[in-house]
């Protein structure tokens, strides 16, 4: 069995076309994978890191803006796309492919539509509520498409070749307790509020999130783990400025990333999070209550469909970036926390629609469109 992964850009790309070719390598131990990315970017790093081969094409993506600099971007990008399939189609002759699979990203784009016309069987992996432009174009190509969520099906005009698998879920997301996180963590019984924005950090909510604390700085009524991320060093002096020194609240855990997040995430009662596709399988993985502060900075602001999935299945609350404020963010923490049954039925509903085994359900897929 050999095998192209394609998927980049971002994480949300990266880690679930990682996930498959690991689940894939666990249980064909033969299987040859390559992966295929933008040279440069983020998943070159990450691929290797995982111990499989890469190879890099030379792509970008277009550019919303009507600038000059934006205008020049997307005439490169243009030059770039006829260099990538020449790139493509050098990988495919070189690897000589079973079969293609795409997660994503617009460094997807080449490699699969490329495959697909070298005759080379082609399946997308969507993890987004709302499905990114890359999917779209190539869905007339591909013999599978697999999607995370069920709200994606409706942006298809084909049905037969849609089968709904969830986002692929790290093994410790799965198998981590409540009990056994608090434990680890050093909490107590009271309330466990876990929040972050990524890996960069958000500001926005960093702001909110510093008069979350100062509010209940002043009784200390829960605990509460907080992720300010890469740029945001002027976390912790803001919240000192406004009184609150970390020494004297043993219950604020705050840090610039979580390397834990499987613990710290099975140890919440409520997350309060962006809404990328993978964050959201995991949250919805432990059964966890939200409030869902939507990226308005990504593509089709597929973020606010992401967590409209949720929010009509009464399994989490939103509040838009251009609604955040201290006092909103505030008052919503204080209405969960006094209504426990809405915690229950939150974590209930989002425990409902979790899908626990997407790769095994993306596996049988691969084999199927090969035995085909």
């Amino acid at each position: 069995m050999k095998i192209i992964f394609a998927g980049g850009g971002t994480a949300g790309h990266i880690n679930p076309a990682l996930a498959i070719a690991g689940y894939v390598k666990e249980h064909c131990k033969d299987a040859d994978i390559l992966y295929v990315g933008a040279k440069g970017g983020m998943e070159e790093r990450l691929v290797k890191e995982s111990g499989f081969n890469f190879k890099g094409i030379t792509i970008s993506g277009f550019s919303r803006s009507l600038s000059l600099d934006g205008i020049k971007k997307n005439i490169l990008t243009l030059r770039r796309i006829v260099t990538s399939s020449n790139e493509s189609k050098k990988i495919i002759n070189e690897f000589k492919p079973d079969i293609c699979v795409g997660t994503g990203g617009y460094v997807s784009g080449p490699i699969l539509r490329k495959a697909a016309n070298m005759g080379v069987p082609i399946i997308i992996h969507e993890q987004n509520a709302y499905p990114g432009v890359t999917t779209k174009m190539l869905a007339k190509k591909a013999k599978k498409i697999m999607l995370a969520n069920k709200d994606a099906n409706k942006y298809f005009k084909a049905k037969d070749n849609i089968i709904i698998t969830g986002n692929p879920i790290r093994k410790e997301i799965l198998t981590e307790s409540k009990e056994d996180s608090r434990r680890k963590l050093g909490l107590d019984n009271r309330p466990v509020i876990l929040s972050f924005g990524g890996s960069l950090g958000a500001r926005k909510i960093n702001e909110a999130i510093i008069d979350l604390i100062v509010d209940t700085s002043r009784d200390d009524r829960f605990q509460h783990i907080h992720a300010y991320g890469q740029y945001g060093s002027w976390f912790i002096p803001s919240l000192e400025e406004k009184g609150v020194k970390l020494s004297e609240h043993k219950n604020l855990d705050i840090r610039e990333y979580i390397k834990d997040m499987p613990t710290c995430l099975a140890a919440a009662d409520i997350v309060i999070s962006r809404a990328g596709a993978i964050t959201l399988s995991e949250i919805q993985a432990q059964g966890k209550a939200s409030i869902l502060i939507p990226s308005p900075n990504v593509a089709e602001n597929h973020q606010y469909y992401n967590a409209m999935a949720l929010v009509n299945n009464k399994a989490a609350q939103i509040i838009e970036e251009k609604d955040l404020t201290g006092d909103t963010l505030i008052n919503k923490v204080n209405n969960m926390l006094s209504s426990p049954s809405v915690i229950r039925e939150y974590q209930y509903n989002a425990q409902k629609m979790s899908i626990c085994d997407a790769n095994e359900r993306i596996y049988s897929i691969i084999n199927e469109v090969l035995k085909a």
